[in-house]
C-alpha cells in the first residue's frame, strides 16, 4: 500500500485504501492509503510548524529559488516514470503525458525565476513619507486537484505556493492519487523543510476536513464548479481567500474567411485532445451559416479517421476515459435524449480490444445552443456544433452560458477576431489557435469558470499577501491635537 506524507512521516495506517484503476483494461494500477481526518489535522500542524520556522519564514528567495529548480530538475529525470504512472492512473495518452511532465518541470524553473525577482512597488508619496509595499506569503494553502492531467495541475498549484514562501498540504483526486505521492517524494529529495509539502489522499471528506480545517490560510482547488461554489462557502464562512478555477463550456468559432483547413485542426483538437476531459475544451462549435454544412462534413470525416485505443500506442488520437464511472456518466447523458442528432460517434466504439476499457467514440452533435448538452460540462469527446447568422447573433449564443472560462475565433479579420475577443465573456481568447497555454501567462475564468488566476506572476501573487509602509520623512510629530502637549 502506497502511503501519504505528513511532515517529513510517511503514514499508510489510516482508515482502508483507494484502489487506482487503469481504465484501459481495468487493471488495479496501485493501493493507496486513505487519510483520516486526524492526518488531516496534523498535515495542517505540519504545514503550519514548518512555515512558522525562521529556516523557511527567513530562507532568502534565492535560496526558495534553488529548491524549485532543483524540483524541476528531478522532475525532468523522472519524467518518463512520472508519464507512466499518470496514463496508468487516467488513461491519458502517454506522448500527452511525458509532455506534461516537460510542462511540470516548466512551472517549477519559472517560478523559481519568480522567487528570485519578484518586485514590489514605491509608491508616489502624497505627504512626508516614503511609501513601498512588499509581498509576503499567506500561510497554509490547501490545494485540491482534479484528476484529468494531475502531473501539470498539481505543478502548477505546488509551484507558486512554494516560491511565494508558503506551506501546502496537497489533496489530489482519489481517481489519479499517485502524482501527487511522487511530488511528495520528489519534494523531500529536492530537500525542502519537511512539512513545507504535504499530501494527504482520500475521498471528499478528506477533502472537506482540509477546506475546513481553521490552520489553513488559504485554499485553491482545480475541479468542478458544484464543488467549487460549496468551497467558496465554506471559506467565505471562515473569511479565507479562494481561488477557483473550475469548469467549462467554451465557444470555438469557425468564420466563413477562417482557413478551413487550419480550424479543422484547432476544433479537433480543442474538444478531442485527452478525449474531451479538459475545462478549457472547445466544446461548442460555432460555424458560421455560409459554411456550416461544408464545415460539419469536413468535421464529421476527420473524426471518423481517429484512432481510439491503447495510450500507451503512439498511434493512438483518443483514449479510454479517466475512469469507468466517468465513461458510463458522459453515455447515460447522450442516452437521455432522442431527439440529438448524432452525426458521428455517440456510444462506445465496437470490438473486443474495447470491451474491457473505459473507451467512448469520439462525437459530433448537431443541437441548439440552448439544448442541455450545449449547456452542461459533458468532459468527454462530445462536440456540439452550432450554425450562426452574424456577429451580433454569435456574441448572444456564445455568451448564453453560465461558463466563462476560453473562446476561440478562426478568421483571417483581425479586426473581427479583436471584436469577438472584447465582447465574448471568458478569461481567455485563442485567435487562430487553440488550447495553447503557457507558464507565464494568466489562466483563469469569469462567471461559473471560477476566479483568481494561475500562472504568470500574477499566479504567483496570487498566493502572496502586500503589505503598504509608511516611513516618515518628517522631522515634525505628527500634529494632533496639539504637538506641545507632548513635549520632552
Amino acid at each position: 500500500m502506497k502511503p501519504f506524507l505528513v511532515g517529513d512521516e510517511w503514514r499508510s495506517e489510516g482508515r482502508g485504501a483507494l484502489t487506482s484503476i487503469c481504465p484501459t483494461d481495468g487493471s488495479i494500477v496501485a493501493e493507496v492509503a486513505i487519510a483520516s481526518a486526524q492526518d488531516v489535522d496534523d498535515a495542517v500542524n505540519a504545514a503550519r510548524a514548518a512555515f512558522e520556522l525562521p529556516a523557511w519564514r527567513e530562507m532568502p528567495s534565492y535560496k526558495r529559488a534553488m529548491l524549485l529548480s532543483k524540483f524541476a530538475s528531478l522532475i525532468e529525470r523522472d519524467a518518463h516514470h512520472l508519464a507512466t504512472i499518470q496514463t496508468k492512473d487516467n488513461g491519458k495518452p502517454l506522448k500527452e503525458s511525458l509532455a506534461q511532465a516537460t510542462a511540470a518541470a516548466e512551472f517549477f524553473r519559472f517560478f523559481a525565476a519568480g522567487a528570485e525577482t519578484l518586485e514590489s512597488s514605491v509608491v508616489p508619496s502624497r505627504g512626508e513619507y516614503f511609501g513601498f509595499t512588499e509581498y509576503e506569503p499567506v500561510g497554509v494553502v490547501a490545494a485540491i486537484t482534479p484528476w484529468n492531467s494531475p502531473l501539470t495541475l498539481e505543478a502548477q498549484k505546488l509551484a507558486p505556493i512554494l516560491a511565494a514562501g508558503n506551506a501546502v498540504v496537497l489533496k489530489s483526486s482519489e481517481v489519479t492519487p499517485q502524482i501527487g505521492l511522487e511530488y511528495a517524494r520528489l519534494a523531500l529529495e529536492a530537500e525542502f523543510p519537511p512539512g513545507i509539502v504535504n499530501v494527504v489522499t482520500g475521498q471528499g471528506d478528506v477533502g472537506r476536513a482540509l477546506v475546513e480545517h481553521p490552520g489553513v490560510d488559504m485554499i485553491t482547488f482545480t475541479g468542478g464548479t458544484k464543488t467549487g461554489r460549496n468551497i467558496a462557502k465554506a471559506a467565505g464562512a471562515r473569511g479565507v481567500p479562494v481561488v477557483l478555477e473550475l469548469g467549462g463550456k467554451s465557444p470555438n468559432v469557425v468564420f466563413a474567411d477562417a482557413n478551413l483547413e487550419h480550424a479543422l485542426h484547432g476544433v479537433m483538437a480543442g474538444i478531442f485532445h485527452n478525449a474531451g476531459q479538459s475545462c478549457i475544451a472547445g466544446s461548442r462549435v460555432f460555424i458560421e451559416r455560409a459554411i456550416y454544412h461544408k464545415f460539419v462534413e469536413l468535421l464529421v470525416k476527420a473524426v471518423k479517421t481517429l484512432v481510439v485505443g491503447d495510450p500507451f500506442d503512439s498511434r493512438t488520437d483518443v483514449a479510454s476515459l479517466s475512469s469507468f464511472e466517468h465513461r458510463d456518466l458522459v453515455e447515460a447523458m447522450l442516452s437521455t435524449d432522442s431527439s440529438i442528432e448524432v452525426l458521428c460517434g455517440g456510444k462506445r466504439p465496437f470490438g473486443e480490444k474495447y470491451n474491457v476499457g473505459a473507451f467512448f467514440e469520439p462525437t459530433v452533435l448537431a443541437v441548439e445552443n440552448d439544448h442541455p448538452l450545449a449547456q452542461q460540462e459533458i468532459f468527454g469527446p462530445v462536440a456540439c456544433v452550432i450554425p450562426f447568422d452574424d456577429e451580433e447573433q454569435l456574441v448572444n449564443l456564445a455568451n448564453s452560458t453560465e461558463f466563462g472560462l476560453a473562446c476561440g475565433v478562426w478568421t483571417e479579420s483581425f479586426p473581427k477576431a479583436l471584436r469577438m475577443g472584447r465582447r465574448i465573456r471568458s478569461g481567455m481568447v485563442w485567435v487562430n489557435t487553440y488550447k495553447i497555454t503557457a507558464v507565464n501567462m494568466p489562466f483563469g475564468g469569469v462567471k461559473a469558470s471560477g476566479y483568481g488566476r494561475e500562472c504568470g506572476i500574477a499566479g504567483m501573487r496570487t498566493y502572496m499577501a502586500e503589505k503598504s509602509y509608511y516611513v516618515s520623512t518628517s522631522r515634525a510629530p505628527i500634529p494632533w491635537p496639539r504637538s506641545e502637549m507632548f513635549a520632552v
